[in-house]
């Protein structure tokens, strides 16, 4: 095992965009889950597979849940580093003890991987936001673990979109400790419409995203919490699309107008990962955001993820040598502070 692969020529290409399942969680999970109608098994040579609702994940491989098998697929990809985060099915489903215990048992978790392998795992620590005292103990908690250098949270918490008031003292937290917040979709609107052909994951999660985005700036959390940085996944999903037709609406809506600015303004507020499977996704980023706002992801391991996600930026042929090494580690190492 090579703890410096990816490091040559002076490279180390940080991946943000990273899912993990720590056998110490899945084993909480399978502990508890079926009480809260969460199924959760192993299938046999293939990984874990849960069951949340209509979300249906997995069975995720070895290289989900393994750390050596994980960093022998790093090193084939080229990749130095993975910034771990949770997936499906997340916490928020739990009551109040066992939402602590496993948003615990995730950090714990991830600050472990690094110990194990400091150069190659840093976390993205989990909170139990259903219950936002409790999301606020972990996370002063979480940030003093080693290895720990953000956040991680859905695209709403249950029945609560991002910009819902009991939120707003755990972006204040957030914003006090000074790490960033990722986004990720979990349970995605309209899957009644969107579950043939995939399209839970094709269409949902990118207007998950969108939706999020549009909240967290229409809600005011962006105006509230100036130093709040917030990453969205999949490239923005729809958001940097749309962002145009949100701000029309705030130019023709007065009851729209009650943000600090237009909705196109806080498109630098947010960074995005590669995960848009076009040149073009990653070219539209850069002209209309700037390439200091793009980094690196795979959304490792699912079966949508990058297989080759360093490749995937150094070939493009409209990059720079400059934005390259930006995107793959220097703007990550920026937001990450490391």
């Amino acid at each position: 095992m090579n703890e410096h692969s990816g490091h040559e020529h002076g490279h180390s290409p940080i991946d943000i965009h990273a899912h993990y399942y720590p056998p110490a969680f899945l084993k909480l999970v399978g502990d508890n889950a079926a009480a809260y109608g969460i199924e959760w098994k192993m299938v046999e040579g293939k990984g874990p597979q849960f069951r949340n609702g209509h979300v249906v994940t997995g069975p995720v491989g070895r290289k989900f849940v393994d750390l050596d098998v994980r960093i022998e697929a790093m090193d084939a990809q080229g990749v130095a580093v993975h910034a771990l985060s949770l997936s499906q099915p997340m916490i928020y489903w739990a009551k109040p003890d066992l939402a602590q215990a496993l948003a615990e048992g995730f950090n714990d978790a991830i600050a472990q991987a690094h110990e194990l392998h400091p150069t190659r795992m840093l976390g993205l620590a989990t909170l139990p936001m259903q219950h936002p005292e409790l999301a606020i103990k972990e996370a002063r908690r979480a940030a003093t673990l080693p290895g720990v250098r953000g956040f991680y949270m859905s695209t709403h918490v249950n029945e609560f979109e991002v910009s819902h008031a009991s939120l707003f003292p755990v972006y204040a937290c957030l914003e006090e400790l000074g790490l960033p917040l990722f986004i990720h979709p979990v349970q995605v609107i309209g899957h009644e419409r969107l579950t043939p052909h995939y399209l839970t994951n094709l269409l949902g999660n990118p207007f998950e995203s969108a939706i999020a985005a549009a909240h967290f700036i229409f809600g005011g959390v962006l105006d509230q919490f100036p130093n709040l940085r917030i990453v969205l996944p999949h490239s923005g999903g729809a958001f940097p699309w749309l962002v145009w037709r949100l701000q029309r609406g705030y130019v023709v809506r007065e009851d729209l107008k009650k943000i600090k600015q237009g909705p196109e303004a806080y498109l630098r507020r947010f960074w995005y990962d590669t995960v848009g499977y076009s040149d073009h996704v990653i070219d539209y980023l850069k002209s209309v955001i700037g390439i200091d706002r793009i980094m690196m992801g795979s959304d490792y391991c699912f079966p949508i993820a990058y297989e080759q996600p360093v490749k995937i930026v150094t070939d493009h042929p409209r990059l720079s040598a400059a934005d390259k090494h930006a995107i793959v580690e220097g703007n990550a190492r920026a937001l990450l502070s490391l």
